[in-house]
């Protein structure tokens, strides 16, 4: 199906829409675009670090309208699966003050210190990260506890470069534990399952734009539905030769597809 006849948009965030705090030229025109269409966007983000009510804010000081139901976080899908399987089991979190918020707001039972009733330990994009923390960390995965992540993401993208994410502090700790976690978000298809649901579509419907290929575009392949690659964020055209995982389109930027 051509992307003129998508019903579902599902957008990356940063690196695709906008990159820090610097909207990206077409990305409005793109959302008005999709609207005139008759379709529906949802945004995606494996960012963790913020709670859904800062992105909506966020989005709003950019000038966009966006509401809880049109934001998608690997922390929602991470609550999701952490009350599936330990319900009100202690649980220790590592992550912003935000992120451990969040979890709370979800019905999960965090905790902030090494007890041995921990049940599982959860960890997301911490730019509050401390060696604390990671000391922590290093007690609780050597005891053998449960290991969750958000994100696999190496980089996040910033105006001026770009920071450690949430999976080059998970290679830290496998360099310190010899432990590996489940990760929640892109590019486990969980996330494109919950936006199907949640706006009833179909997979032919429905494609996933985003900056990363190991991310974006492998988690579209997962979940079996289109996808486009924008080089507006970390990837480059010279990527392409070497991934395995390769996008149904590549453009430029938003606004290429919006052309």
């Amino acid at each position: 199906m051509s992307i003129e006849k998508k019903r579902l948009f599902l957008l990356d965030m940063d690196g695709t829409i906008y990159l820090g705090n610097r909207l990206f030229e077409h990305s409005l025109d793109f959302l008005s675009k999709i609207k005139q269409m008759g379709a529906n966007y949802l945004f995606f983000t494996n960012n963790s670090s913020k709670s859904i009510e800062d992105y909506i804010k966020k989005l709003y000081n950019m000038g966009i309208d966006a509401d809880y139901s049109q934001i998608i976080s690997s922390t929602t899908v991470t609550i999701s699966y952490l009350l599936n399987k330990y319900g009100k089991q202690p649980i220790y979190a590592m992550g912003t003050a935000a992120f451990c918020s969040e979890l709370s707001k979800g019905g999960l039972n965090i905790e902030s210190h090494t007890d041995t009733k921990i049940a599982s330990f959860v960890m997301g994009f911490d730019t509050e990260l401390s060696f604390k923390k990671l000391e922590d960390a290093c007690i609780l995965l050597g005891r053998g506890v449960d290991y969750i992540a958000t994100n696999c993401d190496l980089l996040c993208p910033t105006e001026y470069g770009y920071v450690p994410d949430c999976g080059s502090i998970a290679q830290i700790l496998k360099n310190a534990t010899g432990r590996e976690p489940l990760f929640m978000g892109k590019p486990s298809p969980h996330m494109v399952d919950l936006a199907l649901e949640r706006l009833g579509c179909s997979k032919q419907e429905t494609i996933l734009i985003g900056d990363r290929l190991y991310t974006d575009i492998a988690c579209g392949i997962a979940a079996g539905i289109d996808t486009g690659l924008v080089l507006s964020g970390e990837s480059k055209p010279e990527d392409l030769d070497t991934s395995l995982h390769k996008p149904t389109y590549v453009f430029g930027d938003i606004g290429d597809i919006l052309a």
